[in-house]
C-alpha cells in the first residue's frame, strides 16, 4: 500500500481548495502544499467576475470563496502562490515550478484549470481584455470607468455577459460572433435567435458570421477589423473566444493528454499512479452520460470534481476500488434580468422540445427538454429556477421522453 505523507496539488482556484479541503475533511494529516499561478488567497469567484463584479454590483472581496484551509492553523499546510508548475516527473514524482524549485510528492492532484484564448497575430496594444481571474476583471472596470465604445469578441456565455454588462454601464456595445447565431455551439439554432433578439432589444451591435481579421490601433486599439471588410469601432475589446486546458507543463509527464487529462471514470490520471485531476483540466468518461468522455468547464463541476478527485486518491493510497464520479452538468447566465439555468448537455442533432411555458416567445420563460433517442439528456429552464432541480432528476433518472407532467 502507498505511503501518502505528501499531497501536492496544482491548482489553487475552486477545483484545488476543494481538494485540499477534503483530504483534511477525509483525515489526511500528512504535508499539504497548493501551488497556484494566481497571486489571492482564498482565491476569488469566477462567475460574479462577470456578473455582479464586473457592473459593480458587488465589490471584489464578496467574490472570495469561503475557506478553512489556513497555513496560520495548519503547520503541514504549504501555500506556494504566484507560481506556475512547469515540468511533471512522474516516474520520480517531483514537480518543477517556474522558479526552479521542485516539490517531491506521494500523492498529486492536477487542478490547473484553463487558460482563454487569444486573438492570433494582433499586435500588442492596450485596451484588450480577456475576463478570466480577479486581475482581469479588475483591469476591465477600469477601463469601463469612462467613455467607451466595447467590442465583445465571442458570443458564448462570457461574451454575451460581458456585453450585457458594458450595457447596463452604458456603454455603446457591439458583438462579434464567427457563427451564424450566439450560444449556437452551445445551445442550438432556436436559443441562439432568442439571444440575439435579447441583445439587439438592448441596443447591442451584433455582428454574425464573420470572424476577425485584425486590431486597429497603434498603442491602444481603436477597431476592430472583420472579415468581411467592416470595421467595428471600439476602445476596449474583451476577447471571449473559448479556453484552453492547461496541459502544456505535462507533455513530457507521461500522463495522457487528449483535450485535458485523461482519467478513468473516478478521476485517477491515465499514465501514472498515485495522480488525480479536478476541474476544467480533467477529462473522464461520465456514468450518466454511458461512458461519454467529457471535459466539463463549469462551476459546480470544478467543486464536485475537486473533493472526489481527493476521496479517490485516498482510496487508491489505502487500497481500494475508487469510486466513479457521475456528474450532471450545470451551469447559469444572467443577461438583461433573463436567466438560463442549464441541467445536463446537448449536441447537434439532438432534438429539443419546449415543455413548459414560453421560452423562445417574448415572456422568455419556460423549459426546453434536450433528447437523445428516447431520453433526456438535458434541460435549458429559463426564468424558471425552481425547474432545474426535477429535471436534474429526470435526467439522473435515465428517463425518456415524454417525461411525466410537473406535479
Amino acid at each position: 500500500m502507498p505511503d501518502l505523507g505528501s499531497v501536492v496539488v496544482v491548482g489553487a482556484s475552486l477545483a484545488g481548495m476543494r481538494a485540499a479541503e477534503a483530504l483534511r475533511r477525509e483525515g489526511f494529516d500528512g504535508q499539504l502544499t497548493l501551488v497556484g499561478a494566481e497571486t489571492h488567497w482564498p482565491p476569488f469567484d469566477r462567475p460574479p467576475l462577470s456578473k455582479q463584479v464586473l457592473v459593480g454590483k458587488w465589490e471584489a472581496d464578496k467574490a472570495v470563496l469561503r475557506t478553512d484551509l489556513d497555513p496560520a492553523t495548519d503547520d503541514r499546510l504549504e501555500l506556494r502562490l504566484g507560481r506556475r508548475a512547469i515540468d511533471l516527473d512522474a516516474a520520480e514524482r517531483r514537480i518543477t515550478l517556474d522558479d526552479d524549485t521542485t516539490l517531491d510528492y506521494d500523492g498529486l492532484i492536477i487542478a490547473t484549470g484553463a487558460t482563454p484564448r487569444t486573438l492570433p497575430g494582433v499586435q500588442q496594444v492596450t485596451g484588450i481584455h480577456v475576463l478570466r481571474t480577479i486581475d482581469d476583471c479588475s483591469s476591465l472596470r477600469r477601463d469601463l470607468d469612462g467613455p467607451a465604445y466595447v467590442t465583445v469578441i465571442g458570443a458564448g456565455f462570457i461574451g454575451c455577459e460581458v456585453a450585457a454588462a458594458a450595457r447596463a454601464l452604458g456603454h455603446p456595445v457591439a458583438l462579434v460572433e464567427a457563427l451564424p447565431l450566439p450560444l449556437v455551439r452551445v445551445l442550438g439554432e432556436d436559443i441562439g435567435k432568442m439571444t440575439s433578439e435579447l441583445h439587439r432589444e438592448h441596443g447591442v451591435e451584433l455582428h454574425l458570421g464573420s470572424g476577425v481579421e485584425g486590431i486597429d490601433g497603434v498603442q491602444r486599439v481603436e477597431g476592430v477589423r472583420l472579415t468581411n471588410g467592416e470595421v467595428v469601432k471600439a476602445d476596449v475589446v474583451v476577447v471571449g473566444i473559448g479556453v484552453t486546458a492547461n496541459t502544456d507543463w505535462l507533455a513530457a509527464s507521461g500522463l495522457v493528454i487528449d483535450n485535458g487529462v485523461l482519467c478513468d471514470q473516478s478521476l485517477l490520471a491515465a499514465g501514472a499512479e498515485g495522480v488525480a485531476a479536478a476541474g476544467d483540466v480533467a477529462r473522464w468518461p461520465n456514468p450518466v452520460y454511458d461512458g461519454a468522455l467529457m471535459r466539463i468547464e463549469h462551476w459546480t463541476n470544478a467543486a464536485e470534481h475537486g473533493e472526489h478527485a481527493a476521496r479517490s486518491l485516498l482510496a487508491w493510497a489505502r487500497g481500494e476500488e475508487p469510486p466513479a464520479f457521475e456528474s450532471i452538468p450545470y451551469f447559469w447566465s444572467e443577461q438583461y434580468g433573463v436567466r438560463f439555468q442549464m441541467v445536463g448537455t446537448w449536441a447537434e442533432g439532438d432534438e429539443q422540445h419546449v415543455v413548459e411555458g414560453d421560452p423562445l416567445g417574448p415572456e422568455r420563460k419556460g423549459v426546453i427538454a434536450f433528447v437523445r433517442g428516447d431520453r433526456v439528456i438535458g434541460a435549458l429552464c429559463v426564468n424558471r429556477p425552481n425547474r432545474t432541480l426535477p429535471w436534474r432528476k429526470h435526467i439522473e433518472a435515465r428517463a425518456t421522453y415524454p417525461v411525466p407532467e410537473p406535479e
